[in-house]
């Protein structure tokens, strides 16, 4: 498959990953129990919410590659991705309850989708559809930073939270038209950039949740 062909079969790619991520295989189950047990110490949160969030990015990445390649390892790696926000999801239900963390697995989902679309139609060269996608992923990173918000006011500020996510999405798009623009040196430094951000906001995630609940750590 060439490259000018690969951007029609992305985002159903992703769709179809995404129905096979929420039928569940036996693999995604036992990652999902191992991920949905409850943190015993801080030090393990912190550790089991960076391998979370560097898994985010790096799945993302590799998605980007893969997608960009046609490679046959796509549609695995989307669905990887996918289980990834599920994986998330689960870490937070300890702490805020299952229709919490659900809440929060649908949308790093709409997250990822909208990514996929973005991705396809910046290959396209559809620039209305580009800026469409574009409005729609900010506007769910707003939403996750709102949910996250609700969830720890105190030690999770809402205008905190919006930069953390919309300084993920800002590296994470240059990332994506470097590499589809064959601009390695700006896609790598892109990619360390995110790499940084992200474990901030995992420290912020998991300082937040230990403060938040201290009795449930020992």
């Amino acid at each position: 498959m060439t490259k000018r062909h690969s951007a029609r079969w992305l985002a159903p790619v992703l769709l179809l990953a995404l129905v096979g991520a929420a039928c569940g295989s036996d693999s995604g189950s036992s990652h999902k129990a191992a991920t949905s047990s409850a943190t015993t110490t801080p030090v393990d949160l912190r550790l089991n919410m960076r391998k979370l969030w560097e898994d985010h990015i790096t799945w993302t990445r590799l998605y980007i590659v893969s997608a960009e390649a046609g490679a046959r390892d796509a549609d695995a790696t989307a669905g990887r991705l996918l289980q990834n926000q599920v994986d998330i999801g689960n870490a937070i239900k300890p702490f805020y309850g299952d229709a919490a963390g659900d809440q929060l697995t649908a949308l790093l989902r709409d997250h990822i989708l909208t990514a996929a679309d973005l991705i396809t139609a910046a290959k396209a060269g559809d620039n209305a559809k580009l800026t469409a996608a574009k409005t729609k992923w900010y506007a769910n990173a707003d939403q996750i930073a709102d949910f996250l918000a609700a969830a720890n006011p105190k030690y999770w500020p809402a205008d905190q939270m919006r930069t953390e996510m919309h300084s993920h999405l800002d590296n994470t798009l240059d990332e994506a038209v470097a590499h589809l623009k064959g601009d390695y040196p700006a896609d790598i430094a892109a990619y360390d950039r995110i790499h940084d951000q992200i474990l901030g906001m995992a420290d912020m995630l998991a300082g937040g949740i230990t403060s938040q609940f201290p009795g449930k750590f020992s």
